[in-house]
């Protein structure tokens, strides 16, 4: 002892072993350190790679006819009984369709209508007096409609059905030309029919018919109901007349009746739209389309 303190020694301190050396932040090996994946991300990995056998499997699965039971598909008929009548017609006319013989090109073509109305083909070409008559009253028929059409945006303001027979004979001059169907044999034409006089006009579809709908349909909107059943049942005379005088195909006539709803539902979705944004009455040349105020 020299009378110093006398040193301690201390216990050696347990050292932490030193990370493997990295480069460039990856593991010796090369690899790329990722963290563990959370559940979240382990349940989504899981279903993005069944996703494509969950579709077809699965799918499958799920149909929705797979859930129907015998009271469902014994209610079909009594509950649905018009889409159960279409698809007896389907069914039907699929059996007609291909097992007719196909019309020879030099071959007039058939139309049923012709076939019901040849008594009064017969009749009328008999007698050219009555011919020229009738074709007097249609043509008055047909000045009714235009006035009638007319009438509704001129005096009330209510342009829906001018709109709706505009886009209807714009329709109907494209379709006529873009096909250009060949006269009906036996045609019989009168200097009393409108068109005036014997000239051409398009076939497909009629406008006759199609105007005499779109006024039709404006006035039961007006709940002008006995001015709609009168032109109603003069536009089923005037079909008659028209098969009769072979002045279209049935199919222009039954097309026709179709193209008179379509564009008088299209012109109301065009007014309804314009009266939405604000941009049919502003006091422009285009106010005059618009619906009177009320």
């Amino acid at each position: 002892m020299n009378g110093t303190a006398p040193h301690r020694r201390s216990s050696p301190k347990t050292k932490s072993t030193p990370p493997p050396p990295t480069t460039n932040a990856h593991f010796p090996n090369g690899a790329i350190p990722h963290p563990p994946d959370s559940p979240d991300m382990t349940k989504k990995r899981s279903s993005t790679t069944s996703f494509s056998a969950n579709n077809i499997c699965g799918g499958v699965g799920d149909a929705h006819f797979l859930k129907w039971t015998t009271a469902d598909i014994l209610g079909v008929p009594l509950h649905h009984p018009i889409p159960c009548f279409f698809a007896a017609c389907l069914l039907f006319f699929m059996g007609v369709e291909y097992t007719l013989t196909m019309i020879p090109p030099m071959a007039a073509p058939f139309d049923l209508g012709f076939s019901a109305t040849t008594t009064l083909h017969r009749l009328l070409a008999a007698r050219p007096a009555l011919n020229t008559l009738l074709a007097g009253l249609n043509t008055v028929f047909v000045a009714m409609q235009t006035a009638y059409i007319l009438w509704t945006w001129l005096i009330e303001g209510r342009p829906r059905a001018t709109i709706s027979a505009m886009f209807m004979f714009t329709c109907r001059g494209i379709l006529g030309y873009a096909t250009q169907l060949p006269l009906p044999e036996g045609f019989l034409g009168s200097g009393a029919d409108f068109p005036v006089g014997n000239v051409s006009f398009f076939l497909f579809y009629s406008g006759h018919v199609a105007a005499s709908v779109i006024a039709s349909l404006d006035m039961k909107r007006m709940q002008r109901w006995e001015l709609a059943y009168a032109f109603d049942t003069l536009n089923v005379l005037q079909v008659i007349r028209l098969l009769s005088t072979r002045g279209h195909y049935t199919i222009d006539l039954a097309v026709g009746v179709g193209a008179g709803i379509l564009f008088d539902y299209l012109a109301g979705q065009y007014v309804e739209s314009k009266i939405t944004q604000g941009k049919l009455c502003n006091g422009t040349t285009n106010g005059a389309l618009c619906d009177s105020p009320k």
